[in-house]
C-alpha cells in the first residue's frame, strides 16, 4: 500500500506505507514533509465465514457423473463442497422419449404421404413436414421431460447445510443463458447470463443485480488467444481458458479466474484486486464455478 504525500512546492508523490511518519525531502525543492499514516482499508464482511477470504482454490473431482468441486482456502483446507447433478437417467429417458415421439411423428406422415403419387407436390411437402415437425416432437417431448442442472454449494461433502444455489433459469437456452444465484435463504443475489452466439469469438459472462442492473462481467483474458483457442484447442492446457472479471465499461479488474496446468482440473479464483471486497464473493465463487461447468471445461 502507498501514501501520497503533497508539498508546499506543489509536488505531489508517493511513498510506500512504510514511510509513514517519517520527515523525508521532496525530490522537487529539497523541503522535508512528514509523510501521513496510510488510509485504513474498510473491508466489507462477507455473509458467511467460508466466503470471507480472497482466494479460492477449487479442484474438480474426477471420474464423476456429476459435476462435484471441492473450494479451499489457501493452505488447502476444504471449506466448501459444490454440485451440479447430471440426472442421467432422467435425461437419459427424456431423450429416448422425444426419439419415439420423433419416430411416430416421422412414421404417421412418411405413411400418409405413401397414399400420393411419386412424382407429387404433395408428397414432397409431406417429407418436408414429416422431418421439420419430427425435430419439433423431439423437442417438444424431450425438453420438458428433461431436468434443469442447478448448482448447489455446502457446508461439506455430507450436504447437510447448503449455503448457496446456482439455478438454471430454462431448460432450453439457445441463445442467451441464465442463471440465478440465491443465498441459502432462497434470496436472490444475482443473474449469471451469457450469449452463445458472442462466445464463438471470445467467452464471456455478464452479473446483474436483483434490480438488473449490470455489476461486472467475466471475460477470456486476451481476444487473440480466444481465437488460438477456437482453431486448436486447448493444446495439452497451454492454452488454457482464463478469465478475467471486470467492472463494467471499464478496464478495471476486481479478480481472476486462472486454470492452474496441472493433470487434475485445479483453478484459482482470485479477488485480491478487490481488498475491500465490494464484490459479494458468494457471487464470485458462483460465476467460478459457472466459468468451469457452464462452459464444460
Amino acid at each position: 500500500m502507498s501514501v501520497r504525500v503533497t508539498c508546499a512546492c506543489g509536488t505531489s508523490y508517493e511513498l510506500k506505507d512504510e514511510f509513514a511518519g517519517r520527515l523525508l525531502a521532496c525530490p522537487q525543492c529539497g523541503r522535508e514533509n512528514r509523510v501521513p499514516a496510510a488510509a485504513q482499508v474498510s473491508v466489507q464482511p462477507q455473509a458467511d465465514p467460508a466466503f470471507d477470504r480472497d482466494k479460492f482454490l477449487l479442484r474438480q473431482q474426477l471420474l464423476r457423473i456429476s459435476e462435484k468441486y471441492d473450494v479451499a482456502d489457501e493452505q488447502g483446507n476444504k471449506i466448501i463442497f459444490v454440485e451440479r447433478p447430471a440426472h442421467l437417467l432422467r435425461n437419459l429417458g427424456a431423450a429416448l422419449a422425444g426419439l419415439v415421439a420423433m419416430v411416430a411423428v416421422f412414421t404417421a406422415i412418411a405413411t400418409l404421404a405413401d397414399r400420393f403419387p411419386t412424382q407429387s407436390t404433395a408428397r414432397g411437402v409431406a417429407a418436408i413436414a414429416a422431418v421439420f415437425l419430427g425435430l419439433a416432437a423431439l423437442f417438444l417431448v424431450g425438453i420438458p421431460l428433461s431436468a434443469k442442472r442447478h448448482v448447489t454449494f455446502y457446508r461439506d461433502a455430507t450436504k447437510r447445510q447448503r449455503l448457496l444455489d446456482v439455478l438454471q433459469d430454462r431448460k432450453f437456452q439457445p441463445i442467451t443463458a441464465t442463471y440465478t444465484v440465491r443465498d441459502a435463504q432462497g434470496v436472490p443475489l444475482a443473474r449469471l447470463a451469457k450469449n452463445w452466439l458472442y462466445n464463438l469469438f471470445r467467452k464471456r459472462w455478464y452479473v446483474y443485480g436483483p434490480d438488473g442492473r449490470l455489476l461486472y462481467l467475466a471475460k477470456e483474458d486476451s481476444i487473440i488467444l480466444s481465437l488460438l483457442r477456437r482453431l486448436f484447442g486447448p493444446l495439452l492446457g497451454f492454452l488454457r481458458t482464463n478469465f478475467l472479471i471486470l467492472l463494467p465499461g471499464t478496464d478495471d479488474v476486481v479478480g481472476e479466474f486462472q486454470r492452474k496446468l496441472t493433470i487434475l482440473d485445479r483453478y484459482v479464483l482470485d479477488m485480491s484486486a478487490d481488498p475491500q471486497r465490494h464484490v459479494d464473493r458468494r457471487i464470485a465463487l458462483a460465476l467460478g464455478v459457472m466459468l468451469d461447468t457452464g462452459e464444460r471445461r
